[in-house]
């Protein structure tokens, strides 16, 4: 699953990487509502209604028991995806380079430096905000790619909802039987290892800790170990990794 300011499309280079490491292994990466396929007012989503499309998702694509992945600001919606399943349908979740508050905080309390700073002053305006500069967005997603990573992530970059990155998080009907993996990414500028660490804190501590020697967007600027990395916790090869 997507984070801020991203889309599904993100995906596309470990999913391609799952399809050469484990030919025939169904993989889904939804799109949240608002963007791309899911069309959705920005200004009113709530974190409710990316739960709630994101299981329709899964059940449209015919997935039983899955194993559900999240990168950056998917730290709000993958617990509220296992809240609702439980551990009959998600047999693990996996968080990389995630944000997730404090009960009752919200994820704009989360970022940390110039990205934070930016981040609270397009939730003061309470209106959507637009896809980040591209100097920003390098500067924050793109550490450690090639040029051709870099170019890759830069144009899949998408407007965000501020409404819900104000939003107050709630997850008390959070399963804690469903195990649970971080995937630390150790040279992250848009969520720190120091701040991820505070988000593990938060979500109330996590089975096992996967040390990463990447930036924010691994999943562009390592595919391969990303997909040998998710193939392993699905337990290959009957999983379906959800994104």
């Amino acid at each position: 699953m997507h984070g801020g300011q991203h889309a599904g499309d993100c995906w596309e280079p470990t999913v391609a990487e799952i399809g050469l490491q484990a030919p025939g292994t169904p993989v889904l990466a939804v799109d949240l509502p608002g963007r791309r396929s899911v069309p959705a007012d920005l200004a009113t989503v709530t974190v409710d209604d990316w739960v709630t499309s994101t299981i329709a998702q899964i059940d449209a694509a015919g997935i039983g028991e899955f194993v559900i992945v999240g990168h950056s600001m998917a730290g709000l919606t993958v617990p509220g995806v296992v809240a609702r399943l439980g551990p009959t349908r998600v047999r693990r979740m996996i968080l990389l380079g995630a944000a997730v508050p404090p009960q009752g905080r919200s994820i704009v309390d989360t970022v940390p430096g110039i990205l934070g700073w930016v981040a609270r002053r397009k939730a003061a305006t309470g209106r959507p905000a637009a896809p980040m500069p591209r100097l920003l967005a390098r500067y924050s997603f793109c550490n450690g790619m090639t040029r051709e990573q870099r170019a890759f992530s830069l144009s899949r970059l998408y407007g965000e909802s501020t409404a819900v990155t104000t939003e107050p998080t709630d997850r008390t009907g959070l399963d804690r039987s469903v195990p649970r993996t971080w995937l630390l990414t150790l040279r992250d500028r848009a969520q720190t290892p120091a701040t991820q660490r505070r988000s593990i804190e938060a979500l109330g501590g996590v089975d096992e800790i996967v040390d990463l020697d990447t930036g924010h967007n691994a999943m562009i600027s390592h595919p391969a170990e990303l997909a040998r990395l998710l193939l392993d916790r699905a337990g290959h090869p009957l999983a379906h990794p959800t994104a």
